[in-house]
This record gives C-alpha cells, structure tokens and sequence, in this order.
C-alpha cells in the first residue's frame, strides 16, 4: 500500500470521528464507500486500524480513544481545545496538498519570508527545561542587531508571526522577541527560576496583540460598526472579552475590555470608516489626531 493510500485512509478515519464517535464496523463501512468513491483499496483489518491509530497519534498529534461502555472510537476535544483546533486545522491543510498533484495550479500561497518556526522546537525545550537563551535580535526602528539574553517562559502567535516571551535578566522586565528576527540562537545550560505567578494566557488576557500591558487597568472600549463589517466581527471577533451591546439594521456595537496598546490602535485604524469609537475619549481623540496628519500628508 502505498503512503498516499495511507494518508488518505487517515484523513477519513480522522474526519469522520471529527464529525461523531462511531463503532469500528460503522469506520469499516465508511471506509468502504470512500473506497468505491475514490477507486483506492481502503478496506482494512482491525490489528491495522489499531496501528493506524498508533500513525495518526504520532504524525499529526491527534488521539483517537475509545469508549468502552459505547464500544465507540472518538476525538477528545474538551482538553486543550484550542490547540486541537489548532492541529486539526493544520492537518486539514497538510492533506489538501498532499492530494494535489500539481500544487502551482491549484493552490497560491502568501508570499512571505520564512516565520522562524524552525527554531520552536528548539524554543520548547528551553521553556520546559528552564534553560537561557541567547541570541541576536534585529530590532526595526533601531534598524541594528543587539546581542540579548532571555529567560523563556512562553510562545506566542499574532497575526501569522511567533514569538518567544520572557523575562530579560537585565533588568527583570517581560519582552517579547519576533521568531523571525532573531538569529543565532544558543540554547544555554544556565538554569533560570520561572515565577509561578506568571501565565501567558492571563499575561495577555486584556492585550490585543503582542505588546505588553502599557496601563495600570485596561480600559472599557465601546466599538460601532457599520453593518455589513458587522457581520465579519461576529463571525471573527477582534478579541475574547467582545460583547455585543446592540446587533441593527443601523450598527453593530460591540464592548471591549483592553489596553490601548499600539497593535489595537492600529487595528482600529485599519478599519478606516467602518468603525466608529464610542468609548474611550483618548481613543477617539488619539485617532482624531493620526487622521490630520493623514489629511496633511495628502493636501
């Protein structure tokens, strides 16, 4: 059997146990009929699916468990479901190009710089391992390199771009560094103590983006759409503390509560006239005075 048969009879044990937990003789008939649909032999004895279950563990990270008591296979997506989601999503992506034969045809992908995603594995092991890094990061409005020590103690992703978060020996302050632009990295074997107060999640839970909390209190921020963008911040919300305060013909209000941190107001910006800030006054004033710069530099 071939690895593509292979891949593809994972993709259908995965995707259909995604869908509801089912009896091995329920995966057996699915299997069946995906081999008459796609002129492939999928057909296979429980000992392979046993080994198939083993496979897709192992390369893709998903746990298939069984149900004694209903005698049924399922996904487990209560714990760690964003992670899952995650790792669905990338598998998802990874069989759609695995299927397709000429990948120039059919798919078009950004075209970007590498993200730097090859040191996280090696980031990882720090952070479990308490162990320092070093490193030479390029900064862009300095437009130099500087050569930096970090205490790892988390990763982060925003906007297709990771970075490593953590504590600068220097001078005790939490920094973010992009994966991207940094080089050079040495994995150290100096030992560092991470305070068990800190958690990323609850680090960020009031910060839209990567930039740090720049206030004593995040503010309470009131956001009108008009209604058609309404329609894309119900179905992507901006951020997890988003509450819908009126839902119109007329707008789309949502409440916030946030930092006012560069990467948000930058958001804000971006959506130009499709959005109205009803609250807070800074904010307003803030955007107020970046659009007279705006219409100085046109006039």
């Amino acid at each position: 059997m071939s690895k593509k048969e292979s891949i593809s009879r994972y993709s259908i044990i995965i995707n259909t146990l995604r869908k509801r937990s089912s009896t091995f003789k329920e995966i057996q008939e699915k299997l069946a009929l995906e081999s008459e649909l796609q002129d492939y032999d999928f057909n296979i004895s429980k000992r392979t699916f046993q080994r198939d279950v083993k496979d897709i563990n192992s390369i893709y990270s998903i746990a298939i468990e069984y149900d004694f008591s209903l005698k049924t296979y399922f996904i487990d997506f209560e714990d760690q479901q964003d992670i899952k989601g995650r790792v669905l999503e990338a598998f998802d992506i990874f069989n759609a190009l695995n299927i397709s034969d000429r990948l120039s045809n059919h798919i078009h992908f950004e075209q970007r710089k590498p993200q730097g995603t090859d040191h996280l594995f090696g980031l990882l092991h720090a952070i479990k391992n308490n162990l320092q890094l070093k490193f030479t990061y390029y900064k862009f409005w300095k437009d130099d390199l500087t050569e930096r020590s970090l205490d790892p103690y988390a990763l982060k992703e925003f906007k297709n771009r990771w970075y490593v978060v953590g504590n600068d020996p220097k001078n005790g302050v939490i920094k973010s560094f992009a994966l991207d632009r940094l080089s050079d990295l040495v994995i150290t074997n100096k030992k560092f103590h991470k305070p068990n107060a800190f958690q990323v999640n609850q680090y960020y839970k009031n910060s839209f983006g990567i930039i740090s909390p720049n206030e004593d209190t995040p503010e309470d921020i009131v956001l009108s759409f008009t209604p058609f963008q309404g329609k894309y911040i119900k179905t992507l919300p901006l951020h997890h503390t988003q509450h819908i305060l009126r839902d119109t013909e007329e707008e789309l209000r949502i409440s916030l509560k946030l930092y006012i941190t560069h990467d948000f107001f930058m958001e804000i910006l971006s959506l130009g006239d499709k959005v109205k800030v009803i609250q807070p006054e800074k904010l307003k004033k803030q955007l107020m005075s970046t659009v007279n710069e705006l219409q100085k530099l046109y006039k």
